[in-house]
């Protein structure tokens, strides 16, 4: 029993730090934001910054975590099944050691079976040799068989409040042989490691494994348990709700003890086990101030006042009007990733009809300056010198770009620069259209923001460790991975558009308005089926999936599995969010005209480097070492 719950418990040792990065960099979803240090640069591989290597991409924190607990869960299977421990138990072992060994192959390609005592053995041992399996052997020996029992013997239900179940065990069989196939047709030609033909060991084609993906899938759909999806994107990632009906796995996290989270909930310095991930996302928005001039007189609801610099926390400054708050909107900023332009006016081009923008990102930026204790003032000068009371609307990321000229960037006033934003005609707040969007400013990740109980009327503790549990796996997947299995060929009872349909129709219910902060009901699930193209490609199944996922870090895994990474990555736009005139200023995000940025992006980075860490490990000849690391890498 203590070694399930390490199993659960070992999530947190990747899922939640810089792992995050590895996740999601280098995508069409992030790159490098303003703040960024080295765990972020390096691994964007855009052209000039950081250096990817062997000792500095992320993927450490998963081999790092994931071979001790295959070899612990080996253990629980070889003992259980001596002792007599129930099959549904043991079943839990096999799930986690199976989805380990999938996270591996993902990024590594081949991986060691014998741990130092047999292939998926419990080795009890210090051994400081090591040797890899090939890709096909991991997936029929050390996927495959596993997951296929825990489909078998786990229950319906599961033992603990987000224990393993069968349908999250059919999500990742499906998702496993869907990977496969596409490895085993391997339709761009990327290399592998360790070197290998293509073919299964079992005589399989890829397209009996995309029919095995599609056929597991829609078991899981049609035998859900308790699992199903919610009525409302909005629901799956609203805080108060988490842990609802459609997540399938989470890396677990609790408010109620630091004992038990295992990291500060007042001050968090960052690394396992706590939970960080949301601050890499999130851009300085407290760097924006309120305040325009000096003895300057504006009207607040037709009514003359006058304003003056105000004397806020002790210091003679502009106000901070947007405070670090322990809100799911807010948070602390590290302004470590940024989401490039294409984001915006491509994978959510739809901000109208699809919720799924909205119930996503934060794209308002609320004054809270009371919450801080602010009392010297009630409103704060603002854009057009109109002014604003707490709780009102300070800086607005539009969703789409308007006529030129509509918006006046270029420091139209002392402010406005300060805010590196736009001001736009009959608006009270700061504006910032999408072709704006820089490493210094960009719509922060909601879906993934902080959520306490425990702030009272106040800000809270917005640095403490983020107390919410991470997602890793969702019922929802298992409409695309049959979608995909059917573009790739595989027939059944639903289409691939009929699949995409059931995401797409829950996709248009509204029942709140999140960043407009009001309820919304509405209904636009016959346009969004009725847009969905006729033909299904995937191209539209990653775009999707994006929408569906974004910033959850699925898109790595999308972009390797289906090829797409070089096509999708190599090129983005965003302002460089850099100061031209000084460089090292920390209250302007300086530059927020569209750039033009080039990844380099080579075969070779469709697997990560064996972790520098682990070769140091190794008591092998240096040319035995080089022979275990993945090509290009030494």
């Amino acid at each position: 029993m203590g070694g399930l719950t390490a199993m659960y418990a070992h999530l947190r040792q990747f899922y939640g730090q810089y792992y995050y990065a590895a996740c999601q960099q280098p995508t069409d979803e992030y790159t490098y934001a303003w703040s960024a240090d080295n765990n972020f640069k390096d691994i964007d591989l855009t052209e000039g910054v950081g250096n990817y290597a062997s000792n500095t991409v992320r993927s450490d924190a998963l081999w790092n975590a994931a071979f001790s607990n295959i070899n612990t869960a080996s253990g629980v299977i070889e003992n259980g099944v001596t002792a007599g421990v129930a099959d549904a138990l043991i079943a839990e072992a096999r799930f986690f050691r199976a989805f380990d060994y999938f996270q591996l192959v993902q990024n590594f390609g081949g991986v060691p079976l014998d741990l130092g005592a047999g292939e998926l053995k419990f080795n009890s041992a210090p051994n400081r040799t090591s040797v890899r399996n090939t890709v096909p052997e991991v997936y029929t020996k050390g996927i495959f068989p596993d997951l296929k029992l825990a489909v078998e013997q786990l229950p319906a239900t599961g033992r603990v409040t987000g224990g393993a179940t069968n349908t999250l065990a059919r999500l990742m069989l499906a998702k496993a042989y869907l990977t496969y196939g596409w490895w085993l047709e391997n339709p761009n030609n990327v290399p592998t490691y360790p070197e290998t033909p293509r073919t299964d060991p079992d005589g399989h084609d890829a397209a009996w494994y995309f029919q095995q993906a599609y056929d597991v899938a829609l078991a899981g759909i049609d035998n859900p348990g308790n699992f199903g999806l919610l009525d409302y994107y909005y629901d799956v990632h609203l805080g108060s709700n988490d842990r609802n009906k459609e997540v399938l796995l989470y890396a677990d996290h609790t408010e109620s003890s630091e004992q038990y989270d295992g990291a500060s909930h007042s001050y968090f310095g960052g690394g396992a086990p706590g939970n960080q991930i949301v601050w890499f996302v999130t851009w300085n928005y407290t760097l924006i101030r309120g305040g325009i001039g000096n003895n300057a007189t504006y009207s607040v609801s037709g009514q003359p006042f006058s304003h003056q610099w105000g004397t806020d926390s002790g210091h003679k400054t502009a106000g901070e009007v947007v405070k670090r708050e322990a809100a799911q909107a807010y948070g602390r900023p590290w302004s470590c990733m940024a989401p490039p332009i294409g984001v915006f006016e491509k994978t959510f081009a739809d901000k109208t009809n699809d919720s799924r923008y909205d119930g996503t990102f934060v794209t308002t930026f609320y004054s809270n300056w009371k919450k801080g204790g602010a009392t010297w003032t009630s409103v704060y000068a603002n854009a057009n010198e109109s002014a604003i009371s707490d709780e009102s609307p300070f800086l607005t990321f539009l969703d789409t770009d308007l006529p030129a000229g509509t918006v006046k960037y270029d420091a139209p006033s002392a402010q406005a620069s300060e805010v590196a934003a736009g001001i736009m005609a009959g608006r009270s707040e700061y504006v910032i259209e999408p072709s704006h969007i820089s490493r210094g400013r960009y719509p922060t990740l909601w879906k993934l923001g902080t959520y306490r109980t425990d702030n009272g009327t106040g800000l809270g503790s917005p640095n403490g460790s983020i107390t919410r549990p991470i997602n890793i796996a969702y019922f929802s997947e298992l409409y695309f991975i049959a979608a995909e299995a059917a573009v790739k060929g595989a027939t059944g009872s639903r289409s691939a558009r009929e699949l995409i349909n059931v995401i797409r129709a829950r996709a248009g219910k509204w029942r709140w308005d999140n960043n407009g902060r009001k309820e919304k009901i509405a209904d636009n699930s016959a346009a969004m089926t009725a847009a969905t193209p006729a033909n299904i490609t995937i191209d539209y199944i990653l775009a999707e999936r994006s929408r569906e996922y974004f910033g959850e870090g699925f898109r790595w895994f999308d972009l390797v599995r289906t090829q797409k990474l070089i096509e999708y990555a190599a090129n983005y736009e965003i302002g460089s969010g850099i100061n031209p005139v000084n460089t090292g200023a920390m209250t302007t995000a300086g530059n927020h005209t569209r750039q033009t940025f080039t990844r380099k992006i080579e075969m070779k980075h469709y697997l990560r480097p064996i972790p520098s860490g682990q070769l140091d490990a190794l008591e092998m000849t240096k040319e035995e070492k080089a022979a275990y690391q993945n090509p290009g890498y030494n």
